[in-house]
């Protein structure tokens, strides 16, 4: 079988001959006697399109062939035009000499390796295995971006084993037979079988979007050409809608965002002040009652918690906040000093709709009840206990 796409990888349509068709679990498997379409590897993934009309699913190599599995048959001995979709084949060419471009910098520059390679639908990560610093990321992503758009040409040979002994090029394994060499001058030169742009103008842009520690080295998240337009073109629309709504230049959003979180700050510190005092009003409201129910409105499950607490220390019984709507459902803490809540918490989540637990005397969660139907069961509950109330 032919690889055209190893020799022209700008081939978008092509003429082959069915060779075979096999029945599978995701279709029908057919081989061609040469084909342009990529099958899976090198951290690449396969090239997508159609065969005869039909179209090609996934695009595997097995045992040196080509297989291509389609959703529909075709009879062998026919030729058939096949057609490759471009958009993606284009978008994984920049990506993947983007990669190249990145990696190869990396090697000269630190003397790490590429040691993990993927293709995402979103991003594509390359894993190094030295640690790299900020700066040392802005360097290799301002270098990367210096090369491409110095418009160097990429060559594909196929050296001689006597040519390939004493090239110096990467490749994370020891190679026989017919190596296929990528390189870009200045920046890199690997051993690699994946589809590539002619030049490094075409890449367009490299973006570095995030690093992570991973293993004895980092992994990077970063998109290349159509992709970083887009991601950048998201950024920009995203900072513009902040920018509208806090009235501030799309430079300086920065900071009127961080004025905006110290102004909360401060009024979550007033709110809770005031929260402080209510419940400590409350609490003296209710002293020496036994079991109390209260619902207090646009409660967190924080400040449920505190306000049961602060009930706790005045009152003898139980003692159980709710803080909700009747759409929503309630949030509720309860408490009983010295009690056990764990089986009345079950059977009033069984009844209501509700989920959550705690510690024996101390629980909090959730119900989808109305607050009628929460005091009813309640009182039910409660009536042998000497019930003081519901508020």
């Amino acid at each position: 079988m032919e690889k055209l796409y190893e020799e022209n990888p700008y081939l978008t349509t092509f003429s082959a001959q069915v060779e075979s068709c096999t029945p599978s679990k995701k279709g029908f498997d057919i081989l061609l006697d040469q084909t342009a379409f990529y099958p899976e590897g090198g951290g690449q993934p396969y090239d997508l399109g159609t065969l005869g009309g039909v179209r090609v699913l996934e695009v595997h190599e097995r045992d040196g062939r080509v297989v291509h599995t389609c959703d529909a048959p075709l009879t062998p001995g026919t030729c058939v035009e096949g057609a490759i979709d471009w958009e993606r084949r284009f978008d994984l060419m920049q990506h993947h000499s983007g990669e190249h471009i990145v990696s190869g910098l990396a090697h000269a520059a630190f003397g790490c390796d590429n040691v993990g390679f993927h293709m995402g639908a979103d991003v594509i990560t390359i894993d190094l295995n030295v640690v790299l610093d900020e700066d040392q990321l802005r360097w290799l992503e301002g270098q990367a971006n210096r090369y491409i758009w110095e418009d160097h040409p990429i060559s594909i040979t196929f050296p001689s084993p006597q040519e390939l002994e004493v090239l110096e090029y990467r490749s994370k394994k020891a190679l026989s037979g017919r190596v296929r060499i990528v390189s870009f001058p200045g920046a890199d030169t690997c051993a690699c079988c994946g589809t590539h742009v002619s030049s490094s103008g075409q890449v367009g842009l490299v973006k570095l979007l995030s690093v992570q520690k991973f293993r004895e080295g980092v992994r990077i998240e970063l998109v290349c050409g159509g992709r970083a337009m887009n991601y950048i073109n998201h950024v920009m629309d995203q900072n513009h809608q902040v920018s509208t709504l806090l009235s501030a230049k799309v430079f300086e959003t920065g900071t009127a965002v961080q004025r905006l979180l110290e102004e909360n700050t401060a009024l979550k510190s007033r709110v809770l002040t005031m929260e402080e005092r209510h419940f400590a009003a409350l609490a003296q409201e209710h002293a020496g009652e036994q079991d109390v129910v209260l619902f207090e409105e646009g409660l967190s499950p924080d400040s449920l918690r505190r306000l049961c607490d602060a009930l706790l220390q005045t009152c003898s019984g139980r003692c159980a906040c709710f803080s909700g709507s009747e759409e929503s459902g309630y949030k509720y803490a309860m408490g009983e000093r010295g009690g056990d809540l764990r089986a009345f918490t079950k059977t009033m989540n069984q009844a209501l709709q509700g989920r959550g637990g705690g510690k024996p005397d101390f629980v909090q969660g959730s119900l989808q009840a109305s607050q009628e139907e929460i005091c009813t069961f309640l009182l039910n509950q409660n009536g042998s206990r000497g019930n003081e109330g519901l508020t």
